[in-house]
């Protein structure tokens, strides 16, 4: 087994199975074992259960009949949906599947060597960043001879009913799968990127700008292997799992089994008054009660379509809860989609690779200032920087970057009422490009992105950041709340990120020889402006403190330039005045163009600043074309700023 392969409560798969084998008995799970304390905390099914093999339900059971397919699942009597619609689309990808069910050939049931056969199966999920092997045995709820959960629409296939037991081991009874979202199961079978859109908030049925982007971008997360579910919220008189008169449910989850432009002919161009149509198909977990309106199954719109182009896009016409919808149709009738991104993190690709990093974290309480970390959001102004805090380089010119929190299942928790996530989210903020200590108070950093704050499990960003270097501020929405989280970054260049602990330098017996600072400046060079015209005008400004110096990126073209460059110094000379020159690249030697001095003491004024360029030496040195305009703030307290 592999090493980056956890053991849930340290079940070896193989080892038991061989076991059961010796012993000529079929493994009785002991870790979930087949009784109410498995099935419910709260809410028993209606029946007698009893639990039954696979063996005792049909003559010849199998893992799978004719391979694996989304049309395989039915959803049963627990209100999994969610989890349902996961599996179909999980169902659609081979290579994702089969890290869910590891040597799936190996787990088959074989008619011809029976004794092999020990009733033990092993499933994998992806827990908290973590390949988790589950262990069960294959003793599943019954009542009345029939399968009440999840269920093959062949009676004798039993991957589907299997996986959910795993699943409901995991999360600690099937009922803590009762309610749920299919992009924290998607997460969990395949290590996914998940991104929740609201397309209501997003006005999506009614800005056909933004609904073409939404299109492109679903078309591309397909193509590239990711799996896409959406649901319609249910609202105020409209109840949950009801059927509405567009033959959709309320408060279900659906899983995209395919999006697709349908090219018309020219006959058909005009009878649509278009030359593509955007299409997107949709699977209902209860294997059927499907969309009836237009480009439904047995529409109007369908007879105009040729035979040729019906076998393209695989139009099922039986009441398989499969059905075709125009985009523009989805977009006004579905609330939200989740988005699960598989990121491409191999170099051997042709599309993008990604950089990743993935760090564990947690919100922990401590009663002193300075050891808290569980602020809360950026609203919570007194204790908002007593959080985790990340830093990360974009080193390109610009990058897009994405960022996922995810906070830890509580499902288990559910039996006890604490099973509700906690609404989390995070800030960023771009910072001094030389900052190596954690943020003590907001003065010149820019705050560049803020994400959703929400009660889901994954919290999701996209955004394209400037060169520079920045801190991410991950935080629960009410200060004082305390769980553990994992972060993931996904940069184009490695970003770097790592946490910050410390609050100020350290001091050692280095610092007793040397001397151990005295002062904490921070400065933000904002423009430069009235620069002496050269042959190609290509500023940047250089910070020196003592022996530190720190470079700005060139603006090109320009004697107006805008630099918004920050740094921060711990001095331990303040006497010596901090100095900030402008240079102009060059191919073969930069040109000096000019430079002010810095006191950067704490009664200086903390406004911002316009200061006359002038040549080398002292304060009193010849002015020279130019000027910068500057914030400095200044302080003898090491973790003020």
């Amino acid at each position: 087994m592999s090493s980056s392969v956890q053991l849930f409560r340290d079940q070896k798969y193989h080892e038991l199975k061989r076991q059961c084998i010796q012993q000529r008995r079929l493994f009785e799970d002991p870790e979930f074992p087949a009784s109410d304390e498995s099935l419910f905390y709260q809410k028993a099914p209606r029946g007698k259960v009893e639990w039954k093999r696979p063996k005792d339900l049909c003559q010849d059971p199998y893992l799978f009949v004719n391979g694996i397919s989304s049309h395989d699942l039915h959803q049963g009597s627990l209100g999994n949906c969610w989890f349902v619609a996961a599996c179909s689309c999980l169902a659609l990808r081979k290579a994702l599947w089969q890290q869910v069910i590891p040597d799936f050939q190996e787990q088959e049931w074989d008619p011809k060597t029976p004794e092999k056969y020990a009733g033990i199966f092993r499933f994998r999920f992806w827990c908290f960043g973590i390949w988790t092997e589950v262990v069960i045995d294959d003793l599943l709820p019954t009542i009345d001879g029939t399968l009440i959960y999840c269920h093959s629409n062949v009676e004798n296939e039993f991957w589907s009913a299997l996986l959910e037991k795993a699943y409901a081991k995991l999360a600690g009874s099937y009922e803590a799968l009762d309610g749920g979202s299919a992009a924290d199961a998607i997460v969990d079978f395949t290590g996914a990127v998940a991104e929740s859109i609201d397309l209501v908030q997003g006005k999506y049925s009614e800005t056909i700008s933004e609904q073409m982007k939404l299109f492109e971008d679903l078309l591309k997360v397909h193509k590239r292997g990711g799996l896409i579910s959406c649901f319609i919220a249910s609202s105020s008189g409209i109840a949950n799992e009801v059927e509405s008169k567009t033959g959709l449910v309320a408060g279900h989850a659906y899983s995209v089994t395919a999006i697709r432009k349908l090219h018309l002919g020219e006959s058909l161009t005009f009878s649509f008054n278009a030359e593509k149509l955007f299409m997107v198909r949709l699977r209902n977990p209860w294997g059927n009660r499907e969309w009836n309106g237009a480009w439904s199954d047995n529409s109007e719109e369908w007879k105009k379509v040729s035979n040729a182009e019906r076998k393209r896009l695989g139009l099922t016409v039986e009441n398989d809860g499969e059905f075709w919808m125009t985009f523009e149709d989805w977009c006004k009738n579905f609330t939200d989609v989740d988005i699960c991104r598989i990121v491409n993190t191999s170099y051997f690709s042709i599309h993008k690779t990604w950089e990743t990093k993935m760090l564990h974290g947690a919100w922990a309480k401590n009663s002193e200032p300075l050891l808290n970390r569980c602020g809360g959001c950026f609203d919570n102004t007194e204790t908002f920087l007593q959080n985790p805090q990340y830093i990360f380089d974009v080193k390109k010119t610009e990058d897009k970057v994405l960022i996922s929190l995810q906070q830890e299942d509580r499902r288990r928790s559910k039996k006890v009422g604490k099973g509700d996530n906690i609404i989390i989210g995070f800030e960023i903020f771009k910072v001094e490009d030389n900052r190596s200590y954690r943020l003590h108070k907001l003065t010149v950093q820019e705050r560049v992105a803020t994400s959703p704050y929400i009660n889901t499990r994954n919290v999701f960003l996209k955004k394209t950041l400037k060169q520079g270097r920045y801190i991410l501020i991950p935080t629960t929405y009410l200060p004082g709340i305390t769980t553990d989280f994992i972060l993931r970054l996904f940069t184009d260049v490695p970003s770097k990120l790592r946490e910050l602990t410390a609050d100020k330098p350290e001091m050692t017996c280095w610092s007793l020889l040397c001397g151990y600072p005295r002062r904490i400046t921070q400065i933000k060079i904002h423009s430069a402006e009235g620069l002496q015209e050269q042959d190609g005008s290509d500023p940047y400004v250089l910070i020196k403190c003592e022996n530190q110096k720190v470079r700005s990126p060139v603006q090109h073209n320009t004697t107006r330039a805008t630099f918004d460059t920050q740094v921060i110094f711990y001095r331990k000379n303040i006497d010596s005045p901090i100095i900030v020159q402008v240079w102009n690249s060059n191919i073969l030697c930069d040109q000096f163009l000019g430079q002010a001095l810095l006191a950067a003491s704490p009664s200086d004024p903390r406004e911002q600043q316009t200061l006359q360029l002038r040549g080398r030496g002292s304060q009193e040195a010849e002015e020279v074309p130019g000027h910068i305009t500057v914030k400095v703030f200044s302080s003898d307290d090491l973790v003020e700023l």
